[in-house]
């Protein structure tokens, strides 16, 4: 863990949560991610060896905690009260990463595994009618990961990037960038859909409820500055 020699209470807080993904391992937590398996997939290019490296140091500093599953194999990650308190400090950086971080994005930022893990969790399941419900994500512009399902049974829903065999009830069609822009709020989405650069078919009783099932990210309705709309992400949509 690096060392800064300093007494500062912003220094020490650094010194546990300045290295490489801790705060997003936090944040996957603060979100409802527990095992080590749905961590990764909300951290998907973070190594097994330094995801369990950092979920030790964050134990060993009394932000985590590490418990066996009753019953089961495995263990699963919850926050202390250390941890849960640092919720005030994320989602500062939310507001403050909205408002001022993302105005030079290029394509390594466009992550499309991240993406549909984080519509996963959102998807607002209440909005869908009872029984099976199979939702397909088309990415025309990606060679690879170009497709995914999500299976909703009534109960759970689960993320597949390989083809489930199922009948698909929506298909839900943009650009990896597009569609990323739509779920930050950074592309207005009746613009899209009017534009055709958003296109949803299938069940009609679905498509016309998709704004109430698909819900955008929680932090799109952040106020943006001016700067970012005339330089930033929201200038390179198109």
């Amino acid at each position: 863990m690096r060392k800064y020699g300093q007494f500062c209470p912003v220094a020490k807080s650094a010194e546990i949560l300045g290295d490489s993904w801790a705060l997003l391992i936090v944040r996957e937590l603060l979100l409802g991610s527990s095992r080590f398996s749905t961590l990764q997939r909300g951290l998907p290019r973070i190594s097994p060896t330094v995801l369990n490296t950092r979920l030790k140091e964050l134990e060993e500093n009394g932000v985590i905690v590490k418990r066996k599953l009753s019953g089961q194999r495995g263990h699963e990650y919850r926050l202390t009260p250390a941890g849960k308190e640092l919720s005030s400090v994320v989602e500062a950086l939310v507001v403050w990463g909205m408002r001022w971080a993302r105005d030079n994005m290029d394509a390594e930022d466009m992550d499309v595994t991240f993406l549909m893990f984080d519509i996963q969790r959102n998807i607002n399941v209440d909005e869908l009618p009872g029984g099976e419900t199979v939702l397909c994500f088309l990415f025309p512009d990606l060679k690879e990961f170009g497709q995914w399902w999500l299976v909703y049974d009534g109960a759970d829903i689960d993320l597949c990037y390989q083809d489930p065999g199922k009948d698909v009830n929506v298909f839900v069609t943009a650009s990896s960038r597009d569609l990323i822009a739509v779920w930050m709020g950074d592309y207005p989405m009746s613009a899209a859909l009017t534009e055709d650069r958003l296109q949803v078919t299938g069940e009609t009783a679905l498509c016309k409820s998709f704004r109430k099932w698909f819900p955008l990210s929680a932090a799109a309705p952040i106020s943006r500055p001016v700067e970012f709309e005339r330089s930033g992400f929201g200038d390179r949509v198109g």
